[in-house]
């Protein structure tokens, strides 16, 4: 048995769907969850777009969990299979992190595999955007501790706004300073791929070369010279990533067919 499962910043749902992710999902019926970040709508809207296009076979389960701020962030789980169990919180009581982080438990012929959603904020140096996704960065880093050492087949999907190394970003001497390569923001990664043991799926399959980029600015030439940014990720447990394997970025064929800045990123795992 396997789990396709794919993620993707939409940048508004609304939006992606009349610039065409709707002929993304009729190319690609073979994915059984799709997480979703920058959703910027209501549950009906998610609902009524994806029942449009139904899959092949049977029909979509969702979960969504919309930001506090109406119109801003909001994630969720769009997938064949009903989840078993789903999750939101995520750290201390006073920490607004709605939006942002949604678990869904699948059982999987028998074997229970985790998947979550997340969208880190872009941060602003100096600024309390900053402040924000530090918070937020803690939360997530003792949270997945908790995943890992747990046993749990889980992967952790999303856009993550953090270039990991420079490998990750084309022009990396030129945001040294600058949200998403900060070294206090790539120290969190260090921590999640180094001491607790998380796989970083699109790098293990592309060791030591630079990208595949995952976003381009929709200013200049950044996507006709593939100036781009590795920040949508599939971060997965041990046990999960020894079965991954077709991790495929898939990159509009030009820049007048995107239907949103980020690519759809989609792995295999065999359960």
């Amino acid at each position: 048995m396997s789990l396709k499962v794919a993620t993707v910043n939409v940048n508004g749902v609304r939006a992606a769907f009349k610039k065409g992710m709707a002929d993304w999902l009729v190319a690609n019926q073979d994915i059984d969850v799709i997480a979703l970040q920058e959703v910027r709508a209501e549950t009906k809207d998610l609902v009524e777009l994806f029942e449009a296009n139904p899959p092949a076979n049977g029909s979509w389960h969702f979960l969504h969990d919309a930001a506090s701020a109406k119109g801003r962030a909001g994630v969720a789980i769009v997938s064949k299979i009903a989840p078993i169990a789903h999750r939101t919180e995520l750290g201390p009581d006073d920490f607004d992190s709605a939006g942002r982080w949604l678990e869904a438990d699948f059982d999987i012929d028998g074997t229970p595999v985790t998947v979550i959603s997340t969208y880190v904020h872009s941060g602003e140096v100096d600024t309390p955007k900053q402040v924000e996704k530090y918070k937020f960065l803690e939360a997530m880093t003792s949270r997945m501790n908790d995943l890992i050492t747990s046993g749990a087949k889980a992967v952790v999907v999303g856009d993550l706004n953090v270039g990991h190394t420079e490998l990750d970003i084309k022009n990396w001497k030129g945001n040294l300073k600058n949200a998403g390569f900060l070294p206090a923001e790539r120290a969190y990664f260090d921590t999640m791929m180094g001491e607790q043991g998380w796989v970083d799926v699109g790098r293990a399959a592309h060791p030591d070369v630079a990208g595949p980029y995952t976003w381009w600015s929709y200013r200049g030439q950044a996507f006709d010279t593939d100036a781009g940014w590795r920040i949508d990720y599939h971060l997965a447990t041990p046990a999960l990533a020894a079965g991954a394997s077709n991790y495929l970025v898939h990159r509009a064929a030009s820049y007048d067919t995107r239907w949103t800045d980020h690519s759809p990123v989609v792995v295999d795992y065999a359960i």
